[in-house]
């Protein structure tokens, strides 16, 4: 039973109240003041106070005080006579857990009972139900799905179950995991069927290599100042829990795009600077292009490709390029922005989450941190909250900015090893594969034997790009337990799921 100490020094006048309360199921003590609410704390465990703010002696700003002192934890009602705005911010500012007005009546104070003591399992109860009722018509969607737009869709109604299911600790996980893995498994035969159409004929979505072309190149004819941020390895769900720290300073427009594969920063990346398919890149820009076994960096040219992709629509645009890889990096970046006031567009490379991604890899600690997919959104959001990345952002809703969030692909949680045999000139990432010589079986992936056909280049002639699905990934026989044991939880990109593929692309306007 929830126990309830209400301070008031009218309390006799509380009688019917109380008796509400009690036939509710709470166990409710009275006391006529302040020094009194706090020896009854000293003596008995309570669930919430209900305080009065006008009281003789200790008042009720003065008893909060000392209450938020000795029991911080513990949520405070606060009700009062008074409407005056100075008493209203005080209270406020000593994080009171709900506000009441006089004269109240019993449902008002039962309502924000509820909301202070059961809302954990009451959301959890609503969350369950919804998503059960959902669940058929979810299942529906995917079965039906036709179009890009459709999957999109799926993909949108998946998340916003998977963010409020693990927010109220429902137990439904399990059924949704389910249900993601049915549709990822959906999504990658759909993706092989139609990826080959989409790279050689305009009957596609938006890819990675027209991003700019089609989201960053209007806004700056319309006359706007346009920063472009991408953060590598950015879901849509960890963009939906970052998006509250947002709508304060920016009115907020979310779409979502497909990449190309490889779902992988050499390839994607680069498509979306360039404003080219890879192949287009190693043909045209032969010096920007780093082939999969050399030891160069595989984005060391991002400022130089966006310089091509502008010269080559014949633009005038004057833009930045920078890399942000800490919190003295974004300082560095809001320090200069009033030095470029002739610069229409900024490009920001935002590495924190793909940092996380290969620590969490690297680092049993890190692993501990974000062993769900639940826990890693919110390591997203600590970082975003506590690092210049905030401050980055409302320093360009203050200067005016347009700014484009994206990506350049996504990541997906992997489980489940499947062989693969190369030679020692296979590239390592473990959710594709390109190589001369790969034994692997082909009813397991996605396979590219002829890669121009796909609009990547070739390091060899018999090269093959193959592609993990759904929760696979690469594992070599020879060491084969130890890939299981080191690369299983992990996060992964490269390959082909929902997760990696239709990623966020975000426009905001200052408010």
């Amino acid at each position: 039973m929830n126990k309830i100490l209400w301070a008031d020094d009218e309390i006799d006048l509380l009688k019917p109240h109380i008796l509400f309360l009690k036939a509710k199921g709470y166990e409710v003590d009275t006391v006529s003041n302040g020094l009194d609410a706090l020896d009854a704390l000293q003596q008995k465990h309570y669930s919430l106070i209900l305080l009065d703010e006008n009281m003789p002696g200790l008042s009720g700003l003065e008893t909060l005080s000392r209450i938020n002192q000795q029991h911080p934890d513990l949520p405070v009602i606060m009700i009062t006579k008074s409407e005056e705005e100075n008493i209203m911010n005080q209270a406020i500012g000593n994080q009171i857990a709900d506000y009441l007005i006089k004269p109240v009546n019993p449902n008002q104070i039962l309502l924000s009972l509820k909301k202070n003591l059961h809302s954990v399992e009451l959301v959890a109860r609503e969350a369950t139900s919804g998503y059960q009722q959902d669940f058929q018509r979810i299942s529906g969607l995917i079965n039906m799905a036709a179009s890009i737009e459709d999957w999109m869709e799926v993909y949108r109604q998946l998340v916003y179950w998977e963010i409020k299911l693990a927010d109220s600790d429902s137990g439904m996980d399990e059924m949704l995991l389910l249900q993601k893995r049915d549709a990822n498994s959906n999504f990658c035969k759909f993706v092989k069927k139609n990826y080959e159409e989409w790279v050689n004929t305009d009957r596609h979505p938006m890819m990675s290599h027209e991003v700019f072309r089609k989201s960053v190149f209007p806004l700056l004819d319309a006359g706007e100042k346009v920063c472009f941020v991408l953060i590598d390895n950015f879901r849509l769900d960890q963009w939906r829990i970052v998006q509250p720290l947002l709508s304060e300073f920016f009115n907020v427009e979310e779409n979502l795009y497909t990449t190309i594969l490889p779902t992988s920063t050499q390839y994607a990346r680069n498509a979306i600077f360039a404003g080219l398919m890879p192949l287009q890149i190693a043909t045209m820009y032969p010096q920007y292009w780093v082939e999969e076994d050399e030891d160069e960096g595989l984005n060391v040219h991002e400022a130089e490709l966006i310089r091509t992709q502008i010269e080559r629509f014949r633009r005038k645009d004057k833009f930045t390029y920078t890399k942000i890889n800490d919190s003295q990096g974004g300082e560095k970046f809001i320090r200069n922005l009033k030095k470029t006031p002739d610069v229409n567009l900024h490009v920001l490379v935002l590495n924190f989450i793909d940092m996380l991604s290969h620590a969490r890899t690297e680092s049993k600690m890190i692993r501990e941190l974000a062993n769900s997919d639940a826990a890693y959104r919110s390591l997203t959001e600590s970082w975003f909250r506590h690092s210049s990345t905030v401050d980055v952002f409302r320093r360009l809703a203050e200067e005016g900015y347009k700014v484009i969030v994206t990506t350049d692909h996504g990541t997906i949680r992997v489980d489940n090893p499947i062989k693969v045999v190369g030679d020692r000139n296979t590239n390592t990432n473990l959710r594709y594969k390109v190589g001369k010589n790969l034994n692997y079986n082909p009813r397991q992936v996605y396979e590219m034997k002829d890669p121009k056909r796909f609009g990547l280049p070739s390091p060899n002639i018999s090269s093959t790009y193959i592609y993990a699905l759904n929760e696979d990934f690469f594992s070599y026989p020879n060491n084969y337990n130890y890939y299981v044991q080191y690369y299983t939880g992990t996060f992964q990109h490269g390959g082909i799921s929902l997760q990696e593929m239709l990623v966020p692309l975000v426009t905001l306007s200052p408010k």
